[in-house]
């Protein structure tokens, strides 16, 4: 409590008496049983606190209440699919018995009820990325509504968009060390998938060769 002087000083001025007194004692006992937690007055701490944040967002509800995702076999989705390359499918067998190269994500892009599919498919060597593809359903099937089998080539959702990341390789280039990439962000719009951005990223020949110096042939000439 704060802002108390005590029963016999209000405000200051004569003493007070035993009856006085008395009904101080009580006033202030009841003042502050008032202000305490389990009291129906004016707390002095503030506002009643609300459930716990977390850097300034509500907590998540209970587990029950989220919804779940409705996941497939992404190796099967590929291999049924009459219009994925032949290439494309000789990739999908298991990696040293260690599983497939595959890599799936699911997220809302077409704005269906159900979250769509981004399937990622690599090579076991090196793990670059030789195809990617979108499936959404329809009619308890999935349809493909984007396809990019292509090398050095990998799909990500990024808040709500499909953002595709393709590599760039000049002649003599390392599958691990490549001249560049394109960043290219697509958005859904009229039953298909719209270029929306397209960032091009050049990366230095001068670091990354894995031995810690400049390969002095492709330095720019000063001539």
């Amino acid at each position: 409590m704060r802002g108390l002087t005590g029963p016999g000083r209000p405000g200051g001025g004569s003493p007070a008496t035993g009856g006085t007194l008395m009904a101080g004692l009580i006033a202030l006992g009841l003042f502050a049983g008032a202000c305490s937690t389990g009291g129906t007055g004016t707390r002095d701490e503030g506002a009643a606190m609300t459930a716990p944040t977390q850097h300034g967002v509500a907590s998540p509800r209970a587990p029950g209440a989220a919804s779940k995702t409705k996941t497939v076999d992404p190796v099967a989705v590929l291999r049924k699919d009459p219009t994925v390359s032949k290439r494309i499918k000789a990739e999908l067998k298991p990696c040293s018995g260690a599983g497939y190269p595959v890599d799936t994500s699911y997220g809302n892009l077409t704005g269906g009820t159900v979250p769509d599919v981004v399937i990622n498919v690599l090579t076991c060597a090196d793990s670059v990325g030789v195809g990617t593809f979108v499936y959404r359903e329809k009619n308890d099937a999935y349809e493909k509504v984007f396809e990019a089998e292509e090398p050095a080539v990998y799909a990500t959702i990024d808040r709500g968009e499909l953002v595709v990341t393709q590599q760039i390789y000049a002649r003599g280039d390392a599958a691990t060390f490549p001249s560049g990439e394109d960043v290219v962000t697509y958005g859904w719009a009229d039953t298909k998938f719209s270029e929306r951005y397209r960032v091009r990223n050049d990366y230095s020949r001068a670091v990354g060769n894995g031995d810690g110096n400049a390969d002095e042939s492709a330095a720019p000439s000063d001539h």
